[in-house]
């Protein structure tokens, strides 16, 4: 009964597919590189070369290329590029530079007058979505999407030199599967290749985060993923030939009228019966719909709930609490490695006794904690207490803070830009979460490069939240309150400016604010007078310039006087992910502690009179301190 329930929502999708919007009509790219006259000689070859196409895709062509689908058969292939070269010639009729994506991405057709072979080329880059969004499971749907992303990336990137193709499938609840695909021109590396795929899913997660299905087509690569299949999943993994479809058999055509009806007839009346079986099916899917979802939510709650280890185990993981084993210590908490009995390394934080914690008010807080799932932010896995003791166990990870890399001057040798730039989108990415996608707003309000910490492949995870709140959007706290959500975008810009200069700035306290001040208005200065990259550590001059350029004038902007001229984390990620948006120039940051609070607080009153309807909707609800992480 599930293969047939399966099945059914898999023919819905094609019912249905005329309400996606994933798909728009072919627009061929002329790019504005120069024009050629009119039945020149250009103009001669260029229609030479792309007619020959159709019949003599290769990269041996010098410089046009044609490439088709990888689950195309020959006569789809054929007239997919034979329709295309039509459609570029007419639409670029003396453009010296063009290319098409095809309807449904069947085909790719390009063309230059130099040389592109094996040349990654991320623009420009052509993109859409389908309207629908994702509205449950969403922390489910997160990691799986993300895991066959990555699968399929892999499996594309790793194809012959004649076809870079992929396809997977991984089913997001019982009646609903994600279908991806991805394919590079075959000219492209295994390296270039995996790039542009994951630039790729970048600009898509960027516009179309939690969308029922989208696509990105770029120069050397494209990308489609649905909830409705789209693509014959069994294809051969051999490039199609682009050889002209034999003609049909003239025989064939002069067959017998009276076979023809019964032909027909055998046809229409299975599709007819077939059709009222799918209906009654329907409805019984639309009946189990609540029970199935209400089983899905029990799922993701109980995956949500942290597990409660023996007190006992935790002292014999960390050999009672041995100084050999402890990782850091803080005013409220230490630090230690410990390993488990089923030989699991974690990282074990015993809380202060002096926290005046009671056993429920500790477990309320920890379930709170559980719930902050992304791949940014370390994964919270349990706890234990005993009497006054209270525990927390968290994943461990090998590589300790970013600190112990970026400042030190033999391990920084191994974040070069790339690391370093991919270190810069996690961080962003995580308080995005904490400040928006979470169930609960949150302000982390201590972010340094010590508590960004790194696995093995040097991804960033966002620790330490000793001092963050959970709080509901209330009247009486904006008005009172010294932190907002602006107040981690300050921080941010400090992440990173140390992380792209590998110098310590002052923290942002008391004593030290001037410096921190003064710094950011040198940076300010040197960016005015074009010498910004003055700042940038001298191992990183390999790196893009274009990409630190960019972070430093977003740092700037996270710094401005005004809090309100400050972007979200939100526009951050978007600026991060996508350099089809320009950046607006920056305006000059606080010369005064005095002026940053006094900015601040005329923000947060301007927010307070915008929403005051709303916060007296929800005046019953409370603020909740987290003390235990």
């Amino acid at each position: 009964m599930w293969v047939t329930l399966k099945a059914l929502s898999s023919f819905l999708c094609y019912l249905l597919i005329g309400i996606y919007l994933v798909d728009a009509a072919p627009t061929p790219k002329c790019n504005d590189t120069g024009n050629f006259i009119t039945n020149s000689t250009y103009g001669k070859n260029r229609d030479l070369i792309l007619a020959s196409l159709p019949s003599n895709v290769s990269a041996k062509s010098v410089y046009a290329l044609g490439v088709c689908r990888g689950d195309s058969t020959p006569d789809d292939c054929y007239r997919c590029v034979n329709s295309s070269t039509h459609d570029l010639i007419v639409s670029c009729h003396n453009q010296k530079e063009a290319l098409l994506w095809a309807s449904e991405l069947k085909c790719f057709l390009r063309y230059a007058n130099r040389p592109f072979f094996g040349i990654l080329e991320l623009e420009p880059t052509d993109a859409g979505y389908n309207t629908a969004s994702i509205t449950s499971n969403l922390t489910q749907f997160d990691t799986i999407r993300e895991s066959l992303m990555d699968g399929v990336v892999g499996k594309a990137s790793s194809g012959s030199s004649t076809l870079k193709y992929a396809t997977g499938e991984a089913d997001f609840t019982t009646f609903r599967t994600i279908h991806a695909l991805m394919q590079c021109t075959p000219d492209l590396s295994h390296k270039d290749c995996d790039s542009c795929l994951r630039q790729s899913v970048s600009n898509h997660e960027s516009c179309c985060h939690r969308k029922q299905g989208g696509y990105v087509q770029k120069p050397n690569c494209w990308f489609r993923w649905d909830l409705c299949p789209f693509y014959i999943s069994n294809a051969s993994t051999t490039a199609p030939s682009l050889s002209p479809p034999l003609p049909v058999n003239s025989a064939s055509k002069n067959g017998d009228g009276g076979h023809s009806s019964h032909t027909l007839l055998i046809i229409i009346v299975p599709i007819i019966i077939f059709v009222v079986v799918i209906v009654i099916l329907a409805a019984v899917i639309l009946l189990k719909r609540n029970k199935k979802r209400k089983q899905d939510d029990q799922i993701n709650k109980n995956h949500a709930e942290p597990f409660q280890f023996d007190f006992n185990a935790v002292r014999l993981a960390t050999e009672n609490f041995s100084d050999a084993n402890m990782l850091g210590q803080g005013g409220f908490a230490s630090v230690y490695k410990g390993q488990l009995e089923d030989g699991r390394k974690v990282a074990i934080k015993r809380l202060s006794e002096n926290s005046g914690q009671g056993e429920q008010e500790f477990k309320n807080e920890v379930m709170l904690l559980a719930k902050l799932q992304h791949r940014n932010l370390v994964r919270l896995l349990g706890f234990s207490f005993e009497q006054k003791e209270r525990v927390l166990i968290y994943e461990f990870l090998p590589n300790s803070s970013l600190d112990s890399f970026i400042f030190d001057p033999v391990k920084c040798l191994q974040l070069n830009w790339e690391k370093r730039y991919k270190i810069i989108k996690g961080i962003a990415k995580g308080l995005l979460y904490l400040h928006k996608d979470s169930q609960y707003r949150i302000i982390h309000r201590d972010l340094k490069p010590a508590n960004i910490l790194l696995d093995e492949e040097l991804n960033p995870k966002i620790s330490d939240f000793g001092m963050a709140k959970l709080f509901a959007l209330e009247q009486k706290y904006a008005l009172r309150g010294q932190y907002s959500v602006k107040s981690d975008v300050y921080g941010f810009r400090v992440l990173v400016l140390e992380i792209i200069s590998g110098q310590k700035i002052n923290s942002f306290t008391n004593r030290e604010v001037g410096d921190s001040l003064l710094t950011h208005v040198r940076s300010w200065r040197n960016w005015n007078e074009g010498t910004a990259l003055e700042v940038v550590d001298p191992i990183l001059r390999d790196g893009s310039r274009s990409e630190i350029t960019r972070c430093i004038q977003l740092g700037l902007l996270c710094v401005q006087e005004d809090t309100a001229y400050r972007p979200t984390m939100a526009s951050a990620v978007l600026m991060l992910s996508s350099y089809s948006i320009s950046l607006p120039m920056p305006s000059a940051p606080p010369l005064s502690m005095h002026s940053i609070r006094e900015r601040e607080t005329k923000s947060k009153e301007r927010e307070t009179k915008s929403k005051s309807s709303s916060f007296s909707n929800q005046s019953k609800r409370e603020t909740v301190q987290v003390s235990v992480n």
